[in-house]
């Protein structure tokens, strides 16, 4: 856990730093230049559509299907647990610039990638953050969530813009994904999806009634899971206890 917060705070520090450093730019030339300037960091919204999508949809008490969780078979990692279906390779993966670039894939199976990470944990990445007014982490992840290219209008907007892009993983064509908010029992967050003739994509980003984040993201070529499969495999992450007990 030590490694892989070490990386966040890497990753986060260096997106600090650099927006830290537009403050030149936004000085001497305005929102305008510091939008162009980030777009042409990352990409514009006409190559990276993700950069001007907001959250459209709000899905509250998503329909979780019992019998299919019935089905699913248990992982347990060191600081968290979840039901998961066949037929998936399951990564448990560290939060690294690697994994969220959206480059050409080496995996060609379909994969069900992990990650937890503990209450307030990005809200301490950086001073800046609660400095800001940002006091929790679902606040952050909305922030990064509604993040908008053409809406930078100061430094902190353009963080976000920035984190949006590592957050969102490879979920195929941007013109056809979908955002939305949702809440799923003691779960709250946000889910951006895209159900394509090939394959389907599906990226859960939540916090739990305590506070714990979880990141779901499931690459599904053979199109087994439909929204409700997805929202009942998310449904099925918690916390594990026994790692609870370690940290006493």
């Amino acid at each position: 856990m030590k490694k892989l917060a070490k990386k966040i705070r890497e990753i986060v520090s260096f997106v600090v730093i650099g927006i830290l450093a537009l403050a030149f730019v936004i000085k001497f030339g305005g929102p305008q230049l510091l939008r162009a300037y980030i777009a042409n960091g990352i990409g514009s919204c006409q190559k990276v559509p993700l950069l001007c999508l907001v959250p459209q949809e709000e899905m509250l008490n998503s329909k979780i299907d019992a019998e299919f969780i019935k089905t699913l078979v248990p992982y347990k990692f060191s600081d968290m647990e979840i039901l998961l279906p066949k037929g998936f390779k399951v990564v448990k993966q560290e939060f690294t610039k690697v994994y969220y670039k959206k480059k050409k894939e080496k995996d060609n199976n379909s994969v069900i990638y992990l990650l937890y990470e503990p209450k307030d944990f990005f809200v301490n990445l950086t001073p800046q953050i609660r400095a800001n007014g940002i006091n929790s982490d679902y606040e952050f992840l909305r922030r990064a969530m509604y993040a908008r290219l053409p809406e930078i209008k100061n430094l902190l907007d353009a963080f976000f813009v920035v984190m949006k892009s590592i957050f969102i993983p490879n979920l195929g064509d941007q013109h056809t994904m979908v955002m939305a908010k949702f809440i799923a029992g003691d779960k709250k967050g946000f889910i951006n999806y895209n159900l394509s003739p090939n394959r389907n994509y599906f990226d859960f980003n939540m916090v739990d009634a305590k506070g714990n984040i979880f990141k779901v993201y499931i690459k599904d070529l053979n199109r087994q899971l439909d929204l409700d499969k997805a929202f009942s495999i998310a449904s099925t992450c918690s916390f594990s206890l026994d790692f609870s007990a370690n940290l006493r």
